[in-house]
């Protein structure tokens, strides 16, 4: 009787401590995934129509969606951009403001204020910036890649989303990185430099191998980033110009309320969330790998 007592104590604890947590994610997560893959099993022929009963015809549909590999391609590159110098510059940023440089704590403020700044007005305020700003000061210096007009032009605008991007993300790995190099135990480091080891030596064999761990959260954090992209792509550029820079959430969305193809678009909403689960899956693998061999 005393230990079912105790067992009935110990899951009223569990049920009040975590209970609101699993009803909200229930709520706000599952209730919709399910619903979600239920629309891609059907099809309207408008938002007011009635569901009918497609079968797996809308996810043939998403994989035979040129446009939404296209994105994807394109999702991928910016990817492979954003996730190197994100995490380049945040470890690098990190360093600096933890080598007891003056006024480090303002640098650190300064470096992680644009994270609070929101995606849709990060965007608005960049586009002034490449449309407005920097094309006055090139006209000005005479500085000629200054006074392109960087949205207008293909090549440039998917740049321009990258540069952005980094700017965004940087300050937020940063933090992440100075709670690891913090944690790098200084008497290693004392005893490498007693060694003869110079500061290149230790940076390679001692201060990188025991921030693996940051780099798995910094990496995966960016990968997951990366392929969800939206609220930055459709404030700086809107997909723009021409369908250059529509990265595939915004395609997914496109396809959903602006085509109104509901069942396709969340299809194609089903194909991300695979890949995005696969891709990052993985990556967490390979890198706890690494983290143990270290």
């Amino acid at each position: 009787m005393i230990k079912e007592k105790n067992s009935m104590k110990r899951f009223g604890y569990q049920l009040f401590f975590t209970g609101p947590t699993m009803i909200t994610f229930t709520i706000a997560l599952l209730i919709p995934f399910a619903y979600g893959f239920y629309l891609t099993l059907m099809k309207m022929a408008s938002p007011t129509s009635p569901l009918e009963f497609s079968g797996i015809d809308n996810y043939v549909t998403a994989i035979q969606d040129k446009e939404f590999w296209a994105s994807m391609w394109l999702t991928v590159k910016y990817m492979a951009g954003t996730v190197l110098f994100v995490n380049v510059l945040g470890f690098v940023l990190a360093f600096l403001v933890t080598s007891n440089i003056r006024s480090q704590n303002f640098f650190r403020t300064a470096y992680f204020t644009p994270n609070l700044i929101g995606g849709l007005v990060l965007g608005y305020i960049w586009q002034f910036v490449f449309v407005q700003s920097l094309p006055a000061i090139g006209e000005k210096w005479g500085i000629d890649f200054l006074r392109l007009g960087w949205l207008g032009d293909e090549k440039l605008a998917f740049w321009a989303l990258v540069i952005v991007t980094i700017w965004q993300s940087a300050g937020y790995m940063m933090i992440i990185f100075i709670a690891g190099l913090i944690s790098v135990p200084k008497d290693i480091i004392e005893a490498s430099t007693i060694d003869g080891a110079n500061g290149w030596q230790r940076m390679v064999k001692m201060i990188l191998p025991s921030m693996v761990p940051s780099f798995v959260v910094t990496v995966f954090l960016t990968l997951k980033n990366a392929f969800m992209v939206y609220d930055i792509n459709f404030s700086l550029t809107e997909g723009g110009p021409y369908g250059s820079t529509t990265m595939v959430s915004m395609h997914v969305v496109n396809k959903a309320f602006l085509e109104t193809n509901y069942g396709v678009g969340q299809a194609e909403a089903i194909v991300l969330f695979i890949i995005v689960a696969s891709v990052t899956g993985l990556q967490v693998y390979f890198s706890k790998k690494m983290e143990v061999e270290a």
